[in-house]
């Protein structure tokens, strides 16, 4: 039997759902239920004071020192992003030099207001108090969100992005006010420079509103008043794209190798789930996107609903990554819990959306997601890679370093740092300028489109963990220094080698374009034999 309570509080869900859904007799919307501020701005302040509290833990990621050295080399695109986060990084780092909590700031803020955002979302749908504070809690435990949101990085604040623009398109199917169309268009131009994803999803949006409605809204002068803005904003990143043969394309095979590491294809559904939230995220997300495709009382948002699978099936099709839907959870989420309002919820519903349940969704995705286990338990390596890529930074530019300042005095007037991959070269970059040293270059990714070493530039201490390559270049290369650290990634930041290089064959002009280099999975490896290769003529 259920309690009164309970009874009663289905009975508030479903008149607060009738309310959404009537219309005024002047002919406008009606008011939506009131917002559960309290309760929703209580959970948004425990997820910004968690991720505030754990920022500090270990040290930079590999990409977060990449958008630093970026940033120090600003440009209207890179290879692998629009320019957004390496300028927002540059400027905290420039107020707050070396401050990974304040670096880490704008993570914070977005994941605590994409909190609040899913709670409107759900207010929008008719949702009561009960349905809005869950569809908060949802967000606030997912462990996809609650992950990204501890680092600075393109996914958090595109994912964001996403979640507003959801909720934008929500309201503006009840009350058909054509300004919010052109703030999806606006929230679209800030997405567009951190990532292109989002345009994936207005098209599969199209295509969904032209099929089953409303077929009104690919009309609306607003919404390509809003597209034509974000088309201009775009227009440099494209334009450095094309000048540069569109790197962004290269990527997409990277994309795909590195997922396949995952279990690509097969394993993308299940990760997306796995990135809502276990157990709750997940069922809910699945039970939302359901009932947007099949609910009556939902059925003006049907072409949402479509979107959720339309957009997941080009992600499975490309073989994209799971964190590329994250933006799509408060949607789906926020129509599950409204739909559970509207009707009595089986017990197996009734628990699922338990606060014991509720509590220990928390409990798993703060576990597995943020840094709060001591390095030593957590272990690093490849059973621990974003804690792996979070420490021994720090102590690889001190190896490089002391190298550095070990070479005569000649060898150290004329030599640079080239490092085999982006992430050892930021780190290098970002820790090793303290300790005076030199400028540092990497065909690896973005870093390449930095440019190449002067050609004056004759010896080069060469950090990475083969010297095959170096070797085909230069005529003398020996080792003189190592750098293991335990928690790191083989590779990467451990097992990692110093090399000398001198007398070299090809100057930097020449050979800069044949070193371009996207892969960094496959740096894992034992040293191959060393081949010195055939002579290369100036």
């Amino acid at each position: 039997m259920r309690s009164t309570a309970e009874a009663t509080e289905d009975r508030v869900e479903n008149t607060s759902v009738a309310t959404a859904r009537r219309w005024s007799r002047d002919g406008g919307p009606a008011a939506v239920p009131t917002w559960a501020r309290w309760p929703v701005i209580a959970m948004a302040a425990a997820v910004a004071a968690i991720l505030g509290l754990t920022s500090g833990r270990y040290g930079h990621f590999a990409d977060e020192l990449y958008f630093l050295a970026a940033g120090r080399h600003l440009s209207w695109s890179y290879a692998d992003q629009p320019p957004l986060i390496p300028v927002l990084a540059r400027l905290l780092d420039t107020l707050f030099p070396d401050s990974v909590a304040a670096l880490r700031l704008p993570a914070t803020v977005v994941t605590a207001l994409g909190v609040i955002v899913a709670s409107l979302i759900a207010r929008e749908l008719g949702g009561g108090r009960r349905a809005q504070v869950l569809a908060a809690a949802t967000y606030a435990v997912s462990g996809g969100l609650l992950g990204t949101g501890h680092m600075l990085s393109t996914d958090v604040v595109d994912s964001f992005g996403w979640t507003v623009i959801t909720w934008l398109l929500v309201r503006w199917v009840r009350t058909r006010e054509d300004r919010l169309l052109l703030l999806s268009g606006l929230t679209t131009t800030v997405c567009l420079q951190t990532k292109d994803l989002i345009v994936l999803f207005w098209l599969t949006l199209g295509c969904a509103a032209l099929v089953v409605g409303p077929r009104d809204l690919p009309r609306r002068p607003a919404l390509w008043v809003g597209a034509a803005v974000a088309v201009v904003c775009s227009l440099p990143n494209l334009w450095w794209q094309v000048d540069h043969g569109w790197p962004q394309l290269d990527m997409t095979d990277i994309i795909v190798a590195e997922q396949n590491m995952l279990g690509g294809r097969l394993a993308l559904v299940p990760l997306i789930l796995l990135f809502a939230g276990v157990p709750v995220g997940a069922a809910l997300f699945c039970y939302g996107t359901w009932r947007l495709l099949r609910s009556a009382e939902l059925a003006a948002y049907r072409f949402l609903g479509w979107t959720i699978v339309g957009y997941i099936v080009i992600v499975l099709i490309t073989g994209g990554r799971q964190n590329y839907v994250t933006g799509l959870y408060a949607l789906a989420t926020g129509a599950a819990v409204v739909e559970l309002g509207r009707r009595q919820p089986t017990r197996w519903w009734r628990w699922m959306t338990s606060w014991p349940v509720y509590a220990l969704a928390a409990v798993i995705s703060v576990a597995v997601t943020l840094p709060v286990r001591p390095i030593f338990w957590d272990g690093g390596g490849m059973r621990s890679p974003v804690s792996a890529l979070s420490t021994g930074w720090p102590e690889l530019a001190s190896a490089v370093g002391d190298a550095f300042h070990g070479l005569p005095e000649g060898e150290r007037a004329s030599a640079v740092v080239l490092a085999d991959t982006y992430w050892q070269a930021s780190a290098i970059d970002q820790f090793g300028r303290a300790d005076g040293l030199p400028a540092v270059y990497s065909p690896s990714r973005g870093f390449w489109y930095f440019g190449p070493p002067p050609d004056g530039a004759r010896t080069v201490l060469f950090v990475g963990s083969a010297d095959t390559t170096m070797r085909r270049y230069f005529g003398n290369v020996r080792k003189i220094g190592s750098f293991d650290y335990p928690y790191g990634l083989p590779g990467i930041n451990t097992g990692v080698s110093i090399w000398i290089c001198t007398d070299q064959r090809v100057a930097w002009s020449r050979v800069w374009p044949d070193l371009r280099d996207f892969t960094v999975i496959d740096r894992a490896r034992p040293d191959p034999p060393s081949d010195p290769g055939p002579g290369l003529a100036q």
